[in-house]
């Protein structure tokens, strides 16, 4: 007479074999997914020294490796919006919205760049941040021909995520990029504001010394 539980050995093993694949998807994604943030950081430093053609050629490294690893998980689909895919796709979306912005180019658009719609966002988010660091090097090398505009781009990133009131398990924690972006806008504003008006009275004082 059969029991109930005959089936579940051959149940099991097709769970073992599902699972001992997945498995192995992730193990040769994860690599490849630190490569990618690996690449994209130091594409965002070489932005940092003005590299900018090292910088792209360190993205175009990372979008190829991003192809990899959506090939490496096409047959398990969940890997695609797990943390450690999002994660690669955010820094890569940061480094190619950052080098956008310091380059004066119109930022891509998430399809463009092949990541998600929360890896773009707070891709977007964390830019803010390399625009206030590249901003705040420019100063002290005496430039602020693009400090207005930096900020004004910064501005134009908060007003966006802002606006993206949805629950952090569609946005992937973006509640706390954004609140990270107004800090960081606040403070850029400030010291900002602060070394302008330095500089206008300075070039008061040197008109004063001119003239007398």
């Amino acid at each position: 007479m059969s029991k109930p539980t005959d089936n579940l050995d051959s149940i099991a093993e097709q769970i073992r074999l599902n699972l001992s694949d997945k498995d192995v998807a992730r193990e040769k994604a994860l690599p490849l997914c630190r490569e990618v943030i690996r690449q994209s950081s130091h594409a965002i430093r070489a932005i940092h020294r003005q590299e900018f053609d090292q910088a792209e050629d360190l993205l175009k490294s990372a979008r190829s490796l991003l192809d990899d690893i959506e090939r490496v998980v096409a047959v398990h689909k969940e890997f695609s919006n797990s943390g450690f895919v999002r994660d690669a796709g955010k820094e890569f979306a940061e480094g190619r919205i950052t080098l956008a912005l310091v380059t004066g180019v119109s930022i891509p658009h998430p399809d463009e760049l092949g990541v998600d719609m929360a890896a773009y966002l707070n891709g977007l988010g964390e830019s803010a941040g390399e625009l206030r660091r590249y901003l705040l090097d420019s100063i002290r090398k005496g430039d602020l021909s693009r400090g207005e505009e930096l900020l004004s781009a910064m501005d134009d990133i908060y007003s966006v995520l802002v606006t993206m009131d949805f629950p952090d398990a569609i946005t992937g924690g973006l509640r706390r990029t954004t609140d990270m972006v107004r800090g960081v806008l606040e403070r850029t504003r400030s010291d900002l504001t602060l070394v302008i008006r330095q500089k206008d009275l300075e070039d008061k004082l040197g008109k004063l010394d001119i003239e007398g």
